[in-house]
């Protein structure tokens, strides 16, 4: 699979100006970092217990936002129990959808696939056509894929372009699944609708190519190899003038 974004997850709605990094609003859920990790999880769970805590205290979104911030730090962990609550106070279907799909990612970072196909199943038992739908069938496909559930993988590949024609990571799942089936000319045109709607990178050319050269189009295959290798190039330049 491509190695710069494998589990997608959502970019959540974003902070207010005034919104303090790894706090949870109301006030009343405050800490005191001087006394607790802010972002340690367990402190987050006691917060939010919903033994202490009523629903309408605690914004689902923000929760989801502070989630996707442990993914931003690789506290994979911490996101599942971060998301959990947070599908577990959603009184919006698509937030409680956004924080299901979103578990599943942060369980496939930490290989944990059982974990992952559960939680996106939860997410499409919402909904199957909703926003969030594509995002949870081609995550899907991945943990199946990795759990070797291949045939249903790309069952959910497929179902995942349906909903959402122009979700690029979509296709190019679609792609790489067709090939490791040998539906090379097929998987061709998966990765060209991937690249077409903004997926143009290193990883994707690469997997063009080898599917170029299984079709039996060597010279196209030695030439988006080419491109690939210059993507990479400039990327690996771009780092040096960054430092």
């Amino acid at each position: 699979m491509d190695d710069e974004r494998p589990h997608r997850f959502s970019e959540g709605q974003g902070f207010d100006e005034d919104y303090e990094e790894f706090s949870l609003d109301p006030p009343e859920l405050s800490v005191d970092p001087a006394q607790v990790d802010p972002v340690d999880s367990r402190v987050l769970t006691d917060m939010l217990d919903e033994r202490n805590v009523a629903s309408d205290q605690v914004d689902a979104e923000r929760l989801v936002d502070v989630g996707l911030s442990y993914m931003g730090i690789n506290r994979f962990e911490e996101a599942t129990e971060t998301f959990e609550r947070a599908a577990g106070f959603a009184d919006d279907d698509s937030v409680e959808q956004e924080a299901w799909v979103n578990k599943g990612a942060a369980h496939a970072q930490l290989e944990e696939y059982d974990e992952a196909v559960g939680a996106y199943e939860e997410a499409l038992a919402i909904d199957d056509a909703s926003e969030h739908a594509a995002s949870a069938h081609t995550n899907l496909a991945y943990a199946l894929w990795e759990w070797g559930r291949t045939e249903q993988a790309l069952e959910h590949a497929e179902r995942a372009v349906e909903v959402d024609p122009r979700f690029a990571q979509a296709w190019y799942n679609r792609g790489f699944f067709l090939s490791e089936r040998g539906l090379h000319e097929n998987a061709v045109d998966c990765f060209d609708n991937a690249i077409r709607l903004g997926m143009r990178t290193a990883g994707v050319l690469e997997e063009k190519a080898i599917a170029l050269e299984e079709a039996g189009q060597t010279e196209e295959a030695e030439r988006v190899q080419q491109q690939a290798e210059e993507l990479r190039e400039e990327a690996e330049q771009e780092l040096v003038e960054d430092r």
